[in-house]
C-alpha cells in the first residue's frame, strides 16, 4: 500500500544530478513485465482503482495523492499488461508513469520520466546517439532570477507524450472579471517569447507558446496587471480571473477604464452600462439607456416626449442605432416617453458622435452600439421591477454549463387597465400600451468557435380621446459567429434583419374610415476581421451589404361603408454595400493614431418609374419631361464614394492629451417630416435619380485631462460639421401619401458647431458629472427659383438648434444601502415661426407667418430628485431588493412642447402644449435572484 513514506520529491539542481538518475534507471528498469491485472471497477476514484492493483499484484505506487482528484472513473480490464491498465486509467489526465524493475510504478504530474540520455548531453558525454523524436526535455536554470521568485503562480499545462516533437503548443482560454464574473475584452497578453495577443469581445485569447518554461504578463488600462509562469507540455487552456484596479462604485453612472478618456485616440466617444444607472431619477421609474445620453454634452432631443435623439445638430434620422447588430428604427415606446430597449437585458451602449469606426456606415450624425448581456452559463437567475405603469422580468437559463445559455427578457405596461378604471368616458375608452420581448442565446462551440443570436420585437399601440389608432412594431434578428483563426486573426460573420411598421386606423363609424401604413426592412451581411500584427499595428477590415425594401406608404378604405379611394405608393429597393480597413497606429508612447477607410457604394434597383425634369428648373408638374421604367432588379441608379475616419491622440503630460478628428460619412436613406419630431407620418425615402444622398464632414478637436489619480475626468471639445443635400421641405408642403414627393423637398446645406465640456467624478460618497455645450445647427436652402428658397436664401436655425444645453446628475451616498440622487436640466427653447401679421379673405382673418424658425419657445429646465434604498447586503439570500422613490419635475415647471396657433371664430388664438407640467411621483421595487 501506499503511504507517506514513499513519497518523494526531486529537485534535480544541475545537470549532473539528472544523469546520475538517468543512468540508475537505465541500470534499474525490468525489461519484461510478467504480472496481468483483471479486474473491473464502475465509478470508484483512481486511488482506489492503484488501492486494487497494488492488493492484486506486487506493484507498489510512488505518488502525491493530490494529483489524482476525485473524478470517479469505470475500467473493464482482462489480463491486461501494467502499461494498457496505467494507459486507461490515466486518460485525459496530466499524470504520466515510469515502471522501475518489475515492482514499482512511479506517477509524475505533467513530465515523462526519459531513460535514455537527451541529445543535450551527447557532446558533453561523448555519447554517440541517435537524436530522440521526443519533444525538448524541460530544465530550470539555476541563474534564473524569475525561476526562483516565488510570488509568481506556476501553471503547468499539458502532460508530456512520449514521441512528441513539436516545438510549440497552443495555450487558449477566457480573461474574466473577478467581480462580475464577465468576459473582459481588449485586455493584452504578452509572453516572455515575444508572442502576444488580445482578448476579444468574449474575452478569449490565443497563444502559440515554445515547449518548457513561459512567463505570460496581461496589461489593460483599469485592469491590475498579472503574471503566470507557465509551463506548458502540450496544447492546453488557462484562464484569467482579474481584478479591476480602482474601487467602482454602484453610483458611478457612465463608466469607463481608468485613463481611458485619455489614452485611446478616438474623440467623441462615450460609454454608458445600463447596470449602473439604476439610482438615477426618470420618469415613471424606468431606466433608459438613451435618456441617460441626453444627458450628455452634445445629444439632445426636442422635448419631453418626443421621439429619436439629435447629435451635434443632426437630424434624427441620422443616427445609426444598433441593438446587437441590427438597426432599431424607432427607439422608443409611448412616440418618446419610454424607451424600446429593455434596459435590464442591455449591457452597456457605446456612442460615437466624433470618430466613428470605419465599420459602420450609412448615417451622418452618430452610431448608438448598444450590445445586450452576455446570459450566465453558470447558474439560473434573474430580475424582476415593477413600476407604476411598467413590469419587467429578465431571466438567464442555462442551457449547457459553461457551453451555452439563453437571455430572455420581458416587458409590458398595464397602462389600458389604468385607463379603463377612470371615470372619464372619453379616457375610458382610449389605448395607451406597449410591450418588448427579447431572447439572446449565446453558445461557445469550442475554444476557437462561438455563436450568438438575438431576437427582439416590440409593439405599440396608442389612442387617447380619439378616433384614430396608432400603431408600430419593431423586430430584429441577428446572428454571429466568432472564429480565433490563431493568435493574430479574428473574424466575424453577421448577418441581421430589421423591420419596422407603422399603421393608423381611422374609425369612426362614417364613410372616411380608413387604414394607412407603411414598412421599413432591411438585411444585412457583414465580415469583420482584425488582425493583431503587432504592439504598433492592430488592424480591422472587411466587408459589408445590405438591402433596403421599403414601402413608402398606402391608405385602404375600412369597412363596407368607407369612400376612401385605395392608393399604394410604389415599393422602393436599393443595396448598400461597403469595403472598410482601419489600423490603430502607435507611433510612439506619445501618439497614437487610428486611421481608417470606408469606401460605401449605392445602387437604387428596379422595378421602378422614375421622373425626369427639365434640367436647371424648380421640380413640379410643370417641368416634368418624362418618365422612364425599370425592370425588377435593374440598376436605376448609383451613388458612392471614400469615407475618411481619422483620429489621433498625443500626450502632452501623463494625464493630460490632446486629440484630433476628422470624419466624412454618405447617408443614402432619409426620413420624410414637416414636424421637428418623428411622428406618425413620418415615412422613410430612398435616394433615387431626384434625391441625393447626404453627405457629412465633421473636424473635432479637444482637450483630455485626469486628476487626482484619475478621481476626476475633465474634458473639453470642439467641432464643426458641413452637411450637404439635407432633405427639408417647402412651404405647405404635402408629405404624406405623395407619388411625386420630389416635387414638394428640397436639398440644401447645414453647418453645426460647438464646444463641449464635461466633468466627471468617478468616486467618492458623491459622484456624478456636470455636462454643458454651446452648440449651433443652422440650414441653408437657396435657389434662383423663389419657390426653392427659405429665408431668402440665407441661413436660418434648424428646427433643433438649442444654443445652450446643460445637465447636472449627482448621487450621494448616505450609507450602504441609502442614496440620494439628482438630475438638473437647462437648454435654450427650439426655434419656431410666429405668426407676424394678418389679412382678411372672404370676411376671414388668415396668418402672415415670419421667416422660418426665426422666434423661440420659452427656455426648457427641470429637476428631478430620487431616494434609492438597497435591501440587505447578506451573501445567502434568495433574492437583492432595490427600491426607487422619485419626483419627476419636482418644481412643477410647465416646460411647452410647442406653441401652434388656430383660427377660431375669424380669430387667431395662440396654444402652447406640454407633457408633463406637474411633479411626476414615482415608486419602483426590483429585485435580483
Amino acid at each position: 500500500m501506499f503511504n507517506s513514506n514513499h513519497r518523494y520529491l526531486f529537485k534535480l539542481r544541475s545537470r549532473y544530478a539528472f544523469l546520475l538518475f538517468v543512468l540508475f534507471a537505465q541500470w534499474a528498469i525490468a525489461q519484461n513485465k510478467t504480472n496481468k491485472i483483471t479486474l473491473e471497477v464502475n465509478e470508484v476514484s483512481r486511488l482506489e482503482v492503484i488501492e486494487l492493483i497494488e492488493t492484486k499484484t506486487n506493484y507498489v505506487f510512488y505518488f502525491v495523492e493530490s494529483w489524482l482528484g476525485e473524478e470517479q472513473v469505470s475500467l473493464q480490464l482482462n489480463n491486461a499488461s501494467i502499461e494498457d491498465a496505467l494507459e486507461k486509467l490515466f486518460e485525459n489526465t496530466l499524470i504520466n508513469y515510469f515502471l522501475l524493475d518489475d515492482s514499482k510504478v512511479i506517477l509524475t504530474q505533467n513530465n515523462l520520466i526519459r531513460d535514455t540520455l537527451p541529445p543535450l548531453f551527447q557532446d558533453s558525454l561523448g555519447v554517440n546517439q541517435p537524436p530522440l523524436t521526443e519533444s525538448p526535455i524541460i530544465l530550470y536554470e539555476d541563474n534564473s532570477a524569475e525561476l526562483e521568485d516565488y510570488s509568481i503562480q506556476t501553471v503547468r499545462i499539458g502532460k508530456e507524450r512520449p514521441n512528441a516533437n513539436k516545438d510549440t503548443y497552443k495555450l487558449e482560454g477566457i480573461v474574466l472579471n473577478a467581480k462580475s464574473n464577465k468576459p473582459l475584452p481588449d485586455i493584452v497578453i504578452v509572453a516572455s517569447n515575444g508572442a502576444n495577443a488580445i482578448t476579444d469581445n468574449e474575452g478569449k485569447y490565443s497563444l502559440e507558446l515554445p515547449v518548457g518554461v513561459n512567463f505570460i504578463e496581461t496589461k489593460s488600462l483599469g485592469i491590475q496587471d498579472s503574471k503566470r509562469r507557465v509551463v506548458i507540455y502540450d496544447d492546453g487552456a488557462l484562464n484569467f480571473v482579474l481584478n479591476e484596479s480602482v474601487e467602482q462604485l454602484d453610483e458611478l453612472v457612465i463608466q469607463a477604464n481608468v485613463d481611458r478618456n485619455v489614452k485611446q485616440a478616438v474623440i467623441g466617444v462615450s460609454q454608458i452600462k445600463i447596470e449602473e444607472i439604476k439610482n438615477m431619477p426618470l420618469i415613471l421609474g424606468e431606466r433608459d439607456i438613451l435618456k441617460v445620453a441626453t444627458t450628455l454634452p452634445g445629444i439632445t432631443t426636442a422635448g419631453e416626449g418626443s421621439s429619436g435623439y439629435n447629435v451635434r445638430g443632426g437630424k434624427t434620422d441620422q443616427n445609426l442605432i444598433l441593438l446587437d447588430d441590427g438597426v432599431i428604427y424607432n427607439p422608443s415606446h409611448f412616440f418618446g416617453i419610454f424607451s424600446a430597449i429593455n434596459p435590464f437585458t442591455s449591457g452597456e451602449a457605446n456612442i460615437y458622435k466624433g470618430s466613428i469606426p470605419a465599420q459602420y456606415g450609412g448615417r451622418l450624425s452618430s452610431v448608438i452600439d448598444i450590445k445586450t448581456k452576455k446570459p450566465n452559463p453558470e447558474k439560473f437567475g434573474g430580475e424582476v421591477s415593477i413600476g407604476p405603469v411598467t413590469g419587467n422580468v429578465t431571466l438567464d437559463i442555462p442551457i449547457i454549463k459553461e457551453k451555452s445559455s439563453l437571455l430572455i427578457g420581458g416587458r409590458g405596461t398595464y397602462s389600458d387597465w389604468i385607463l379603463k378604471s377612470l371615470d372619464d368616458k372619453r379616457l375610458n375608452k382610449s389605448k395607451a400600451s406597449f410591450y418588448d420581448v427579447i431572447a439572446k442565446y449565446d453558445h461557445e462551440i469550442n475554444n476557437e468557435n462561438s455563436l450568438r443570436a438575438t431576437a427582439y420585437y416590440s409593439k405599440d399601440n396608442f389612442s387617447i380621446t380619439s378616433d384614430s389608432l396608432y400603431s408600430y412594431s419593431n423586430f430584429l434578428a441577428s446572428v454571429a459567429w466568432s472564429r480565433r483563426i490563431n493568435s493574430k486573426n479574428y473574424l466575424d460573420v453577421i448577418l441581421a434583419n430589421s423591420n419596422y411598421n407603422f399603421n393608423i386606423a381611422f374609425e369612426q363609424g362614417l364613410d372616411r374610415d380608413f387604414d394607412l401604413g407603411y414598412q421599413v426592412n432591411e438585411t444585412e451581411l457583414k465580415l469583420k476581421m482584425r488582425y493583431l500584427h503587432s504592439n504598433k499595428h492592430k488592424f480591422n477590415y472587411g466587408i459589408s451589404t445590405k438591402l433596403y425594401n421599403i414601402n413608402p406608404g398606402s391608405i385602404d378604405p375600412l369597412g363596407s361603408n368607407s369612400l376612401v379611394d385605395p392608393l399604394v405608393i410604389p415599393k422602393e429597393k436599393a443595396l448598400e454595400s461597403a469595403l472598410f480597413l482601419a489600423d490603430d497606429f502607435e507611433v510612439n508612447e506619445k501618439l497614437l493614431f487610428s486611421l481608417g477607410l470606408r469606401y460605401s457604394f449605392y445602387a437604387l434597383l428596379g422595378s421602378s418609374v422614375q421622373r425626369i425634369y427639365e434640367d436647371g428648373l424648380p421640380l413640379n408638374e410643370g417641368t416634368l419631361i418624362g418618365t422612364k421604367a425599370y425592370g425588377n432588379n435593374e440598376v436605376v441608379d448609383t451613388y458612392g464614394g471614400l469615407e475618411f475616419r481619422l483620429s489621433g491622440r498625443y500626450f502632452l503630460a501623463d494625464d493630460l492629451s490632446f486629440k484630433m478628428g476628422y470624419n466624412s460619412t454618405y447617408q443614402y436613406i432619409h426620413t420624410l417630416s414637416n414636424n421637428t419630431t418623428v411622428s406618425p407620418t413620418d415615412t422613410w425615402k430612398l435616394s433615387d435619380s431626384n434625391i441625393k444622398p447626404q453627405q457629412a464632414q465633421q473636424i473635432s478637436a479637444g482637450l483630455f485631462k485626469n486628476i487626482d489619480g484619475n478621481r476626476y475626468e475633465l474634458s473639453i471639445e470642439g467641432y464643426f460639421k458641413k452637411t450637404d443635400n439635407i432633405l427639408d421641405y417647402k412651404v405647405g408642403a404635402n408629405l404624406l401619401l405623395n407619388e411625386t414627393i420630389e416635387t414638394e423637398v428640397l436639398q440644401g446645406e447645414g453647418k453645426a458647431y460647438g464646444v463641449e465640456f464635461l466633468l466627471k467624478k468617478n468616486h467618492g460618497r458623491l459622484n456624478g458629472w456636470l455636462g454643458y455645450s454651446y452648440s449651433r445647427s443652422l440650414n441653408k436652402l437657396d435657389s434662383a427659383f423663389a419657390e426653392e428658397k427659405i429665408n431668402n436664401g440665407t441661413f436660418f436655425p434648424s428646427n433643433f438648434d438649442k444654443p445652450h444645453d446643460l445637465s447636472l446628475v449627482a448621487n450621494y451616498k448616505l450609507t450602504q444601502r441609502f442614496s440620494l440622487s439628482t438630475n438638473f436640466v437647462y437648454q435654450t427653447g427650439r426655434p419656431i415661426t410666429y405668426p407676424v401679421g394678418s389679412y382678411v379673405v372672404n370676411g376671414a382673418e388668415r396668418v402672415f407667418y415670419s421667416d422660418r424658425n426665426k422666434f423661440r419657445i420659452p427656455d426648457y429646465y427641470r429637476l428631478d430628485l430620487g431616494l434609492n434604498i438597497e435591501g440587505n447586503h447578506k451573501i445567502k439570500k434568495f433574492a437583492h431588493s432595490f427600491w426607487n422613490i422619485s419626483i419627476y419635475n419636482v418644481l412643477g415647471r410647465n416646460n411647452p412642447y410647442s406653441v401652434f396657433f388656430v383660427t377660431e371664430n375669424n380669430e387667431i388664438k395662440a396654444y402652447q402644449s406640454s407633457i408633463f407640467s406637474l411633479p411626476v411621483p414615482t415608486i419602483t421595487y426590483n429585485f435580483k435572484f
